[in-house]
């Protein structure tokens, strides 16, 4: 079934959300402001549902403390250096919005418009956004789309986007999920496996150096599942691009590569990740401060994960790197499937 509900507005425009509810305990509530999860209910090993992603209670709420949370990211996810790029002999200036860099799209990304909800049915919804020529800077008019559907017990999220003219798209699902339920700690203790063999080391800044370096024998080393907490590369946790490394298979009709899985050992919750996209974003949360959180919950350090399925961090600066460079007539496409089968 589907709901959707008026929360309130913003210059006049309806914020709405939809709710979807699934035949398998899951059940999904979005947002039209960052086309964004606020809610999404998974049931555990013995079927109690718990909402396992962080967020808020109210609009006022995303708009000041929680703007990537549950958000859709873009025009390009993670960081640009310097704010800047040349494409096609033109250099490029961003709005700058973390130091002398961009992150995930700019003071006025993705995740701080309005999207239109285009389609909604009894499983999916659909939110799409027209991003003009210039905005934060950059070129070409694009016209992107999320679509979040539920199957059983996987959670399939589509972005795509087109564009007029040469551009960069790199979009991003940012959800902070904690399996033990939002609020219940932090999750340090969650397990953690990663397909990849290499990772992107980073500046003080968080900007690729633009070496790929393995991870084996380093606290980047995830792929034997261990926990979260038992190796961190420093006091801050984890925010680095690690270099997927399974090859694309068809998983029922569509090109996907094994990303990663995080299972709660306690409740039985597991998230396997299967993405067609070369990097994922790690980033354990470590700037939450007693935030606060729905239902009346303080998030502390660590309180939640993000899984990024994503291009390459500062790609357009970094020609080693997979391009996101997206031309006139192709279409930008970025599947991520997450599947809350329990242990």
């Amino acid at each position: 079934m589907v709901q959707i509900d008026d929360i309130g507005n913003i210059a006049g425009q309806p914020v709405r959300t939809v709710t979807l509810t699934g035949n398998h305990g899951l059940a999904l509530t979005l947002m039209n402001l960052g086309a964004r999860v606020t809610q999404l209910w998974v049931p555990d090993r013995t079927g109690k549902t718990a909402d396992i992603v962080l967020g808020h209670d109210s609009l006022d709420d995303y708009l000041t403390h929680g703007r990537h949370m549950g958000a859709t990211c873009g025009r390009f996810a993670n960081r640009i250096a310097g704010g800047r790029f040349t494409l096609d002999g033109t250099e490029v200036q961003l709005d700058r919005n973390e130091g002398a860099n961009q992150l995930h799209g700019g003071s006025d990304g993705f995740d701080h418009r309005l999207w239109d909800i285009a389609e909604t049915s009894a499983n999916h919804a659909t939110f799409i956004l027209t991003s003009p020529a210039g905005d934060m800077g950059f070129p070409g008019k694009v016209q992107a789309r999320c679509t979040y559907r539920l199957s059983g017990a996987r959670l399939m999220i589509e972005m795509t986007a087109t564009t007029d003219a040469p551009t960069l798209v790199n979009l991003a699902h940012h959800s902070y999920f904690n399996l033990a339920g939002h609020g219940s700690g932090d999750v340090l203790g969650h397990h953690l496996q990663i397909a990849a063999r290499h990772y992107l080391p980073v500046d003080v800044t968080n900007i690729p150096t633009g070496a790929v370096l393995p991870v084996a024998g380093t606290p980047f080393d995830f792929a034997e599942a261990r926990s979260i907490g038992q190796t961190m590369p420093g006091p801050g946790g984890f925010d680095h691009c690690f270099c997927l490394s399974a090859p694309l298979a068809d998983t029922e009709g569509q090109l996907l590569r094994p990303c990663a899985t995080l299972h709660d050992p306690a409740s039985g919750r597991r998230l396997r990740l299967l993405t067609n996209q070369v990097g994922l974003q790690v980033y354990t949360g470590a700037h939450f401060d007693r935030t606060a959180g729905k239902a009346g919950a303080k998030y502390g350090r660590f309180a939640g994960i993000a899984l990024e399925t994503q291009g390459f961090p500062d790609a357009p600066n970094q020609p080693q790197f997979p391009s996101t460079r997206l031309e006139l007539g192709q279409e930008y496409h970025h599947l991520m499937l997450c599947d809350f089968t329990p242990d």
